[in-house]
């Protein structure tokens, strides 16, 4: 292998580390890619990598800083570095801090990399890191941090606590007597007496309902609450996820395939809006127009994920929350901007959707999540 054929199977390894999906494939793509432009052009080179490493508009910001902190510190790249400025604006420090810790992980050659690579004897956390990363907000942690807490997130559950419904079921101990069972029963023998059969009602589980923000300002939250969404939707029945931006879009079936990197990419390949603008209340409102009686039934509770940074109608956003809450049994909103301790309802669509909903809590760290899941608790339905 060539020195320019390491330095972009290293480069796409950086990536991944970084959070880009990238696989195999894309990297025999990007080696294919660099025979069929001249390296020596920076922009040729840069969008020749670009256009079969990344496949959303949404990680172009990610990829643009990794390829000036990845390709200025190569040798063999410097030719290719000389005839044009690096695409893209100079962006903010956590980025840069995400892409430094993605590569500077990474041993020094690719042998150093396969060992490296391998898990260690004990994987356990600390009882003292646990907690740490348990307070820690999801969108300071760096790579290594994000990737323990999407173990973690894949244990979660919420233990929303079951509810009676109109059906009944046997039982030997019911407290009712079941009469249709008991004349069945009378039939069959030929004794002089007939067995009471007892019955009671059924228990279930009511329908979990999530809507959850993807817009550019909550893409950090987003990501991980998918994972944390998608072991609820492979835990229990009845869970339905819907993402929104400037649209509405069920990723529900996406999200029951076990596997949790199969789930997300059928998740990307089907959302078009992701990291784009905010429109809740025509999202909200489609949703109470085609999906509310379809999933809302039997106790039905909702799991909205936003920070309520509207940017279309109030008016609309009022209303569609409105007639979201009479269609539920609990509607609950996590909102990431709760982690400041001098928060205020400022923002108008924050004022807007409010007076709307049962409990108001925040959701930008595990121990957020771990309190949600003790709020819905059978000491704590309502």
């Amino acid at each position: 292998m060539t020195a320019l054929a390491s330095n972009v199977v290293r480069f796409a390894r950086g990536l991944r580390r970084a959070g880009l999906p990238v696989g195999t494939g894309h990297v025999q793509d990007a080696l294919r890619a660099t025979e069929l432009v001249d390296v020596a052009r920076r922009e040729d080179f840069y969008w020749a990598l670009a256009s079969v490493l990344i496949d959303r508009h949404a990680h172009l910001e990610l990829y643009d800083a990794a390829f000036r902190y990845f390709w200025e510190q190569q040798p063999l790249a410097r030719a290719a570095s000389t005839s044009a400025p690096s695409p893209g604006a100079d962006k903010g420090e956590p980025l840069a801090q995400r892409v430094a810790q993605a590569f500077s992980a990474m041993p020094a050659t690719d042998d150093d990399e396969a060992s490296n690579e391998r898990p260690p004897a004990d994987a356990s956390f600390t009882a003292s890191r646990q907690e740490q990363l348990s307070r820690m907000d999801f969108q300071s942690m760096s790579v290594e941090d994000m990737r323990e807490a999407r173990r973690l997130l894949a244990t979660l559950r919420l233990p929303v606590a079951p509810v009676r419904t109109r059906r009944w079921q046997p039982d030997v101990h019911g407290r009712q007597v079941d009469l249709r069972a008991t004349l069945r029963a009378s039939l069959r023998g030929q004794s002089e007496w007939i067995p009471l059969k007892q019955r009671r009602p059924r228990l279930r589980h009511p329908p979990l309902v999530a809507l959850c923000d993807i817009s550019g300002s909550m893409h950090r939250y987003a990501q991980m609450m998918l994972r944390f969404l998608h072991a609820m939707t492979n835990d229990r029945d009845r869970v339905h996820v819907f993402l929104f931006g400037t649209r509405l879009t069920n990723v529900t079936r996406q999200l029951r395939h076990r596997d949790i990197d199969t789930a997300l990419a059928a998740v990307a390949g089907g959302v078009l809006d992701w990291g784009g603008g905010t429109r809740i209340g025509a999202a909200l409102n489609e949703f109470n127009l085609r999906w509310s009686r379809r999933v809302l039934g039997q106790n039905a509770v909702v799991l909205l994920i936003s920070d309520g940074l509207e940017r279309d109608r109030i008016d609309q956003l009022s209303q569609a929350m409105q007639q979201l809450h009479r269609a539920c049994t609990r509607l609950i909103w996590l909102n990431p901007l709760l982690r400041y301790d001098g928060f205020e309802p400022l923002a108008q669509g924050v004022r807007a959707m409010l007076p709307h909903v049962d409990d108001f809590r925040a959701a930008h760290n595990l121990n957020s999540l771990l309190d949600l899941a003790r709020v819905l608790g059978p000491n704590n339905n309502s």
